[in-house]
């Protein structure tokens, strides 16, 4: 699939904003900048054979954020010699998660690809299962914007609502002396997940009244820079990409990138392991694997996520 520049895409006067609904299959979105080729050559880049698992346990946040209930498992005997096991209240955005093409319209305009129906459970335009059923696979590249600023003596707070744009994404991506190439799935750690891991019970049900987070600047600069760079998909360790709370006067980073741009987002990834292997030996790169749930008609799913080095 050929790149078209962000600034080529049509641009939608009424919303401000590019799209890719031109561009790209509806129903895999940027997931389609990923082929043989891309699949191929990430698996050349496993050399030690280290695994590392890229999820929260399904419990975590604990408490849940965004009003979600918590996850109830259940254990019962089939017969005398066989168990199984029930989830009940099981939000599949509720830990580690990816936000498929349904998770949010842009106002009027619909869904990616301008699909402006109510959408129902059942296999269809837009759904999780169209990601389940191919996989994620391609490069992973970890951008460790938390470390980054440790190391010019600036430290991020996580839950200070701070503003990460291109430019100091760029600034990390120079450091660590790593290039994004087309159909890269592109991982930022701001260290969010480090943070909430130190917090006590009262802090934690703080949080899960009131979310707090650093994140990328929801502004075009931030969008063209993810376009431009050929990802596939973005990959973060907070809850919501963007800061919380937001700014109005810059607008939706989730509007720009999953309804206008057809972006895969992966959110509340557990990157802190990764990280230090990778600044262990300065490999910034790695195979990146992940199966969402093949759940007809979905609108998000666990992560289900693994980096290989």
């Amino acid at each position: 699939m050929g790149d078209v520049a962000f600034d080529d895409l049509r641009f939608v006067e009424s919303l401000g904003l590019h799209c890719s609904w031109d561009v790209l299959d509806h129903d895999l979105g940027t997931l389609a900048r990923i082929g043989p080729e891309q699949v191929a050559a990430a698996a050349r880049l496993v050399r030690t054979g280290d695994v590392f698992a890229l999820n929260l346990p399904l419990t975590e946040p604990d408490p849940p954020l965004f009003r979600r209930d918590p996850l109830r498992h259940t254990i019962f005997a089939l017969d005398r010699n066989n168990l199984d096991d029930r989830l009940d209240s099981f939000h599949p955005q509720g830990s580690s998660q990816w936000d498929g093409l349904r998770h949010v319209r842009a106002r009027e305009h619909g869904y990616f690809g301008g699909y402006t129906e109510d959408f129902t459970p059942g296999a269809g335009p837009l759904g999780i299962e169209h990601w389940a059923a191919r996989g994620i696979v391609g490069r992973g590249v970890l951008l460790d914007v938390g470390h980054h600023r440790e190391l010019l003596g600036d430290p991020l707070d996580a839950f200070a609502g701070d503003m990460i744009g291109a430019a100091e994404l760029q600034e990390v991506a120079d450091a660590q002396g790593v290039a994004l190439v087309h159909g890269d799935i592109v991982l930022v750690r701001l260290g969010w997940v480090t943070a909430y891991r130190r917090l006590d019970g009262p802090d934690r049900e703080e949080i899960a009244q009131r979310p707090r987070a650093s994140g990328l600047r929801a502004d075009e600069a931030v969008a063209r820079w993810l376009w431009d760079s050929g990802a596939a998909a973005l990959g973060i360790d907070n809850p919501t990409v963007e800061p919380i709370p937001g700014d109005a006067a810059i607008g939706s980073l989730h509007r720009r990138l999953i309804p206008m741009l057809g972006f895969a987002l992966a959110e509340l990834l557990d990157l802190d392991a990764l990280a230090q292997a990778c600044a262990d030996d300065g490999r910034w790169d790695f195979q990146f694997v992940a199966v969402p749930l093949g759940v007809p008609g979905g609108v998000g799913s666990p992560s289900n996520a693994v980096a290989i080095r």
